[in-house]
């Protein structure tokens, strides 16, 4: 695993980084400790699909290739009964079981673009049934299986201005001008945005042309819902005449799949997203709020007549945000996923609100911190199959019937049976408020009773999000290289209810400081923590709060700030969603009260540090753009303070981590930047 390239080392007169890993004595001596080699061998479990019987399951199973630096995807089903595995596609995502069970849609590609395919189970006999340039998503059988929907992106032409002389025949000329005219033109992961907009299609399941549904310069979004007698397919969409200046005012939206004809069914200012038909078709559920330009609102679940007519929400009084929502067979309730206490759970909802817990140990989605996350569906006699897990495993296939939840794959237990894992614990912590703060403590394998170890406070991004008790290849790593790893929900983390998560509400950073502060001084109490032997990352909104904390005190020995927001003003005016930042997280613009923005940006503390801080950040991120952190860097450089830049190339923001060899290095990096300031163990029991 290599980051030497991708390291750009401070001019000051510091020692360059070790890039030696846990395991580089021997490159082919077993080890019991987690290496960064193993990431490659890691698998993980998602999006899986249960049969409308229930017997069987499908499911996308990610696993890393060493030789291409990536994680594939292929497409395995499970019979439910035995637990037995075969494998369906040996690359694709997105499946989804036709209505009666005899085929299955998926996208995989076929030598040059993503295609939509369906294959027959009887016979193992597959067609592709699309020949599109770009990747088909948002897949959605109509009730007779007889026609697929999907949504697929409509190039359009480049915006032009003025032209260049005519090119002689034969000549190499520069490339043409690109004229930028959208609001928001670039997405991270994605770059800048090419012209053309996501519209809805409608194809024979047995293959032939598709039919363009929808149409005009809006994007449409999945997932789609066909009505049972197949004349009308939902989505959402901002379909506006300000549609570009609206952040997240998406309505509900039919079409019918003859003519055309569009109608709105929602009028709210706010997002109303994810419609489902009920199974008669007489109901609509669908995800939404009131948009009250706060950083935080809980998603509800909502339910009205077939053109969305009297709409309630179910979920008022559970105080959590749906992630989820898919309607039983019966129609007489629904199913729902969202997150409670670090912890996503599934529930069925009556229509009358009452709620009753299915699962609560479902997890998924990365691996490389133990954020919440997590896939499910229901079969038509009420079976959930589910990704779930722990801080033992990534994600795995689950199922739960009658009450009972049973595991189906244990996809890596061949290699971590071989590995001394951390063990996971909850501590209590108390903010200085009074206030309860989850918090989970991870050990080194081996640790002696009693022993005090240097400590890696790890703070999660958003900062509307949360950690729990879930697989993370970070906190194995910083453990098998000797630290014990606290992380938190601190004030504004989700899963706790609106008021905890809005109490950073245009105040972020602030008291959340004091909680993460409250945790360390928990785990110094436990006798798990040495307190002259702190340390402090995150990524994102963890970033900016390890940037914060060492403007604000000096108690950690080093710190590693990832892709963090510096300064408000810039990242405003620079992040790829262009009006979100000022629009939700402050009350005014940046030039109409600057010092708002300012006194809330750890740039503005950088005088105070003294810390040793490495910065890294992918470059190609745009959500916190590279320039934050060459800010930060240039500033640390100015101050004098220890610290180095890392980048991680091709990165984005949210693909920080994808590609194993940069995920391992990341941590090799951070955890030699530790081990630098780092006191030495021995003396430290000497004295």
């Amino acid at each position: 695993m290599r980051l030497l390239a991708a390291v750009l080392l401070a001019t000051v007169a510091v020692p360059a980084l070790a890039q030696t890993q846990p395991d580089a004595k021997s490159a082919d001596a077993p080890t019991r400790a987690f290496t960064g080699s193993d990431l490659f061998q890691l698998s993980i479990a998602a999006d899986p699909q249960i049969s409308p019987d229930g017997r069987n399951i499908i499911y996308v199973r990610r696993s890393g290739d060493v030789m291409t630096d990536r994680m594939q995807s292929s497409l395995w089903l499970i019979d439910v009964a035995t637990g037995r595995q075969t494998p369906f596609a040996a690359s694709g995502s997105s499946p989804r079981w036709s209505p009666d069970g005899t085929r299955i849609a998926y996208v995989a590609s076929d030598g040059t673009n993503p295609q939509l395919f369906v294959r027959w189970l009887g016979n193992d006999a597959a067609t592709r049934v699309t020949a599109l340039p770009n990747d088909p998503n948002s897949l959605a059988w109509s009730a007779d299986g007889r026609r697929l929907a999907y949504i697929a992106t409509v190039a359009g032409e480049p915006t032009t201005l003025g032209r260049a002389p005519a090119k002689p025949a034969g000549a190499k000329w520069a490339e043409p001008l690109e004229v930028i005219d959208r609001i928001t033109y670039r997405a991270d992961g994605g770059g800048y945005i090419k012209p053309g907009h996501d519209h809805l299609f409608i194809v024979s399941a047995d293959g032939g042309g598709a039919r363009q549904l929808t149409f005009g310069g809006f994007d449409d979004n999945g997932p789609l819902s066909w009505s049972p007698d197949g004349r009308t397919i939902l989505f959402s969409a901002i379909r506006t005449p300000d549609a570009e200046r609206q952040v997240k005012n998406s309505e509900v939206i039919s079409v019918d799949t003859t003519s055309g004809e569009l109608r709105t069914l929602t009028s709210r200012d706010g997002p109303d997203d994810a419609p489902r038909f009920s199974p008669d078709g007489s109901k609509i559920a669908w995800l939404g709020f009131d948009d009250h330009r706060r950083s935080y609102e809980n998603v509800q679940l909502y339910v009205g007549g077939r053109a969305a007519e009297s709409p309630r929400s179910l979920t008022p009084a559970l105080d959590r945000s749906i992630e989820d929502a898919v309607w039983a067979a019966d129609g007489n309730s629904i199913y729902a996923s969202y997150d409670d206490h670090g912890k996503r759970k599934v529930a069925r909802i009556a229509l009358d609100g009452r709620a009753s817990t299915i699962v609560d140990n479902v997890a998924g989605g990365g691996i490389d911190r133990p954020y919440t996350g997590g896939n499910f569906s229901v079969s038509r006699n009420g079976i959930v199959a589910y990704t779930g897990g722990d801080a033992n495993a990534p994600a795995d296939v689950w199922v739960s019937s009658g009450g009972k939840a049973r595991r189906l794959t244990s996809l890596n237990a061949n290699l971590l049976e071989a590995k001394a894992l951390a063990p996971v614990r909850k501590i209590a912590v108390t903010a200085p408020d009074g206030r309860a703060i989850d918090a989970w403590l991870a050990t080194p394998p081996g640790r002696q009773p009693g022993q005090k170890l240097p400590l890696i406070l790890e703070i999660h991004g958003g900062p509307n999000s949360a950690y729990g008790p879930s697989f993370s290849t970070d906190v194995q790593l910083y453990a098998a290289a000797g630290y014990a790893v606290l992380w938190t929900n601190p004030r504004g983390s989700t899963s706790y209810g609106a008021e905890f998560a809005n109490l950073i509400d245009k105040n972020y950073p602030s008291q959340d400081y004091d909680d993460l502060i409250a945790s360390v001084d928990a785990a110094i109490a436990d006798g798990t923590a040495d307190p002259d032997n702190l340390f402090v990352t995150g990524g994102s909104g963890g970033g900016v709060l390890t940037a914060w904390i060492v403007g604000k005190t000096d108690r950690f020995k080093a710190a590693a700030t990832q892709k963090p927001v510096i300064n408000w003003a810039s990242e405003a005016l620079t992040m790829d969603a262009t009006l979100f930042t000022s629009r939700y997280w402050f009350s005014k613009l940046p030039w109409e009260d600057p010092m708002s923005y300012w006194k809330r940006s750890p740039l503005s503390l950088v005088g105070n540090v003294k810390t040793p801080t490495l910065v890294v950040v992918g470059s190609e991120d745009y959500r916190t753009p590279v320039s934050e952190s060459e800010q930060y860097y240039a500033a640390l450089q100015i101050q004098g303070v220890p610290t180095a830049l890392v980048k991680v190339p091709g990165a984005s923001h949210g693909g920080f981590t994808a590609r194993p060899s940069q995920s391992a290095a990341k941590a090799s990096a951070i955890i030699a930047w530790f081990d630098r300031y780092r006191a030495n163990p021995a003396k430290k029991r000497a004295e």
